[in-house]
């Protein structure tokens, strides 16, 4: 979490933004989900797919796909006054997963986006959060023609954790996109706020 001073018409005030951080499988929308919720021009590190990259990089269901981020996206969103999220989009691919220490360091928690068709593909998303005790919520990233699912079927599908937030969403729709944010942001408020009262316990 990052606090910022910023100065008000009634005095000073500090302006908190919370780091947040977007995961999941290669081809799954995280690019496209800091895109359309970003208020600024997103930050992308993103180069196209090389040969060399087609022995270790799965395409099966992401054909169309012909870039790939190499490093982060980034992007910042405002919820209310004295509020803003940071955004970092981690890449998929396991090659640059030495990345995610590095992104996750301060997150106060993370959207895991899912493709129903490729599920196992968000695997390890969820095993990295869950194993490192990082708040999260599972968005299921509703592509065309792809068959629907509901939020139960997709909790027990991941041997999920009791409680952890699984929410359908639309990833280019910028609306959509920030009741993920939301519900994550309430989720992780809540984790954080259990977790501070048994440690005080």
């Amino acid at each position: 979490m990052v606090s910022e001073n910023s100065d008000a018409q009634d005095g000073d005030t500090t302006a908190l933004a919370l780091k947040i951080l977007v995961a999941g499988g290669f081809g799954v929308g995280k690019t496209t989900l800091v895109g359309a919720v970003s208020e600024i021009r997103p930050l992308r590190t993103e180069e196209l797919l090389s040969e060399a990259g087609q022995l270790v990089d799965d395409t099966d269901g992401v054909d169309q796909k012909v870039t790939t981020t190499v490093a982060m996206d980034f992007g910042r969103i405002t919820i209310r006054s004295g509020l803003s999220l940071y955004l970092f989009g981690t890449p998929g691919q396991d090659r640059f997963w030495f990345l995610w220490d590095e992104l996750s360091q301060g997150a106060l928690g993370a959207v895991v986006l899912a493709d129903t068709r490729r599920l196992e593909d968000c695997f390890p998303a969820v095993d990295y959060f869950e194993h490192r005790h990082i708040p999260f919520v599972v968005a299921v990233n509703c592509f065309s023609g792809a068959r629907t699912y509901g939020a139960h079927d997709v909790s027990r599908a991941l041997d999920l954790d009791q409680g952890t937030p699984v929410v359908l969403c639309d990833a280019r729709d910028r609306d959509s996109g920030k009741e993920v944010l939301i519900r994550l942001v309430e989720y992780a408020g809540r984790m954080h706020t259990a977790r501070l009262l048994d440690s005080v316990g």
